[in-house]
């Protein structure tokens, strides 16, 4: 099934984003859509989603499959303790996804770590992939020395078009043609439409990742379609576009007034009566034809994104190798 994904990309790369957009159309209920949402001491708020109809995935903008949102607000306090609880939870729920998809403990994964290291908010992957176990090369060169409880790990980070003139997806697919992975998991730095989620969220789905969506560009994804093998994909929203944040604060502005006054229409006008999307639109509208349509971080980016990439290799560590306590990942955090 092929979906027009084009009105969503720019606004939010977040399945749970995107759910809430459809939801103020619709109502609570999609049909085809189910959520299950758990708290984690008031920190962690974990958001399980399945898209299980095409309904459902045409109403969200989203393909079908299974979503994990880990939103965790004080993220950005940089305390250790809670990077550290983190982690465990990301290794818990990466390992559900696992037996989830029928991977075994033997399983050879290859992690592909999307983005460009030389810019700060799409450097999420590669830092990953430098993070990471990597441990395939052992398990060719002297597989009998290799401890029980580990599987063949390979990593890579292959750049971007603008540098390598090769699209992400054709590097991709040759490394996978040659290595035979049996599941192939996908990191990238993504866009949302809401500032609070910008480097406190991560995002796991079974659907494969696109490059450069979360930017407006249009490619060939990385999904089992394409590479013949299973893809998990782990995302976390480092950017915002600032036609988001400008309709952002439009709405925060008219639900101040609204405390103030009940005649907010001689204030706001017809912008009042605009749905959300037109009201977006409009915005874009404006801002794109003289270049202010931004794509925005915030100016702590560069120890943000070095807490993230070490929270999910750390995690993906933990939950690919049995030898690494899930339990204990803190250990290896840091």
């Amino acid at each position: 099934m092929e979906l027009d994904l084009s009105p969503y990309s720019v606004r939010t790369d977040l399945a749970l984003e995107a759910k809430e957009i459809a939801s103020n159309r619709m109502g609570d209920t999609i049909p085809g859509v189910h959520t299950e949402t758990s708290e984690d001491d008031g920190d962690m708020i974990v958001t399980r989603m399945d898209i299980a109809s095409e309904e459902g995935a045409r109403a969200i903008g989203k393909l079908p499959g299974h979503y994990v949102t880990i939103e965790v607000p004080r993220l950005r306090e940089k305390d250790s303790d809670l990077q550290d609880r983190v982690a465990t939870r990301l290794a818990q729920e990466f390992a559900s996804f696992l037996q989830r998809i029928g991977i075994g403990k033997d399983a050879r994964v290859l992690i592909i770590g999307l983005g460009n290291y030389n810019v700060t908010p799409d450097a999420l992957g590669p830092l990953v992939v430098e993070n990471v176990m990597v441990t395939r090369h052992y398990f060719e060169l002297m597989p009998e020395q290799v401890s029980p409880g580990y599987r063949p790990v390979s990593a890579v980070a292959p750049g971007v078009l603008g540098t390598t003139g090769i699209e992400t997806s054709e590097i991709v697919q040759g490394i996978v043609e040659k290595s035979r992975p049996d599941l192939v998991i996908a990191i990238d730095a993504l866009a949302s439409r809401a500032l609070e989620r910008v480097n406190t969220t991560i995002q796991i789905a079974d659907t494969g990742i696109h490059p450069g969506s979360g930017v407006g560009n249009k490619r060939k994804g990385l999904t089992k379609e394409f590479l013949h093998v299973p893809v998990i994909a782990i995302g976390v929203p480092t950017v915002v576009y600032a036609s988001t944040i400008v309709n952002s604060t439009m709405d925060m502005m008219l639900n101040h007034f609204k405390n103030q006054t009940s005649n907010t229409n001689q204030i706001f006008g017809m912008l009042e009566s605009m749905e959300e999307n037109e009201r977006l639109q409009l915005v874009k509208e404006v801002l794109d034809p003289v270049g202010h349509n931004l794509l925005v971080t915030p100016k702590d980016i560069d120890q943000f994104i070095e807490d993230m990439a070490n929270i999910i290799a750390s995690g993906l560590n933990a939950a690919l190798h049995e030898a690494i306590d899930q339990d204990n990942v803190g250990a290896y955090t840091h």
